[in-house]
């Protein structure tokens, strides 16, 4: 988790440092481009496997809606500090929780909810909206968070029928023709240290995935939850020492409380699979779950 941390924490600074130089929906379509082929080898010998599935309506939509967060998602790294639009990203588990309860019938109870309400007090604190300090800007990183949300919820959908190697090879051949248009609207050829910022992007967004979707698979969520925080402070200095950006002190509180709020329910639904898994056993080794 920790590997997968440091990726993404350096996907966030080369996507900013391309942004200077290419529009946002240049810099998506070759992070989606590159990642693509970067994740290839590393399918050799499974390729015709990974792609066999049943679901390729439900993997478009998924991956139209993941393209749209995606272009939020680096508006806000490119225009916002670096350290409030990574914090702002952070909500994208309190956006889950309420997903879950309207598109899957999950149930939550008061204690989850409780840690819902509080991480969204770390939101505002953050937003600080009313103040002087308040950006629209924000709103689009909140956007990418909610869009990420919906994207998470499909994704254990699509997860009950197929193996992640389907999913994430199926999601990166929609995601590059679907970033693609957009891009031609503003199209224009990286030049010079463009390329290596794109590719940069490409490389360390598939490897953040891989280490991520691993991570989950040899530990608990709950204890692999504050490991991925380390990503804040990697940005936060990278936004200080390249962009001379101040930290500021709102971001770090208001991040903390949504850390918080994410630890406690990440820590409740660990809880919470074991006990069905314990309750439940025939069903935890269904073929195909």
């Amino acid at each position: 988790m920790l590997g997968s941390t440091v990726f993404f924490g350096l996907m966030a600074v080369t996507i900013r440092l391309a942004s200077e130089l290419l529009d946002t929906y240049e810099v998506a379509f070759f992070r989606n481009l590159f990642g693509l082929l970067a994740l290839l080898p590393l399918l050799r010998g499974r390729m015709l496997a990974s792609l066999r599935t049943t679901q390729l309506p439900r993997y478009f939509l998924r991956s139209a809606i993941g393209v749209a967060s995606m272009l939020c998602g680096f508006w806000a790294i490119g225009n916002l500090p670096l350290a409030q639009a990574v914090s702002l990203s952070y909500s994208t588990p309190l956006f889950v929780t309420i997903a879950a309860v309207i598109f899957l019938h999950e149930q939550v109870r008061a204690r989850r909810w409780a840690a819902v309400a509080i991480g969204f007090i770390g939101v505002l604190v953050i937003v600080q909206p009313g103040s002087t300090q308040f950006s629209l800007g924000s709103l689009v990183a909140l956007a990418a968070s909610v869009l990420s949300a919906v994207v998470a919820i499909q994704i254990k959908q699509l997860s009950r029928i197929d193996t992640a190697d389907t999913i994430v090879l199926w999601t990166y051949l929609f995601w590059v023709p679907i970033s693609l248009l957009p891009a031609l609207a503003v199209w224009e050829w990286p030049q010079g240290m463009a390329w290596l910022w794109v590719i940069a992007t490409g490389v360390m967004g598939t490897g953040g995935q891989l280490l991520w979707t691993r991570a989950l698979k040899l530990g608990d969520v709950s204890a692999l939850t504050p490991i991925s925080f380390m990503q804040l402070p990697i940005v936060a200095f990278a936004g200080w020492l390249l962009f001379d950006e101040a930290i500021s002190r709102w971001t770090v509180l208001g991040a903390g409380i949504i850390f918080a709020a994410n630890a406690y329910i990440a820590h409740r639904e660990a809880q919470l699979a074991r006990r069905a898994a314990t309750s439940a056993p025939v069903e935890a080794v269904k073929p195909g779950e």
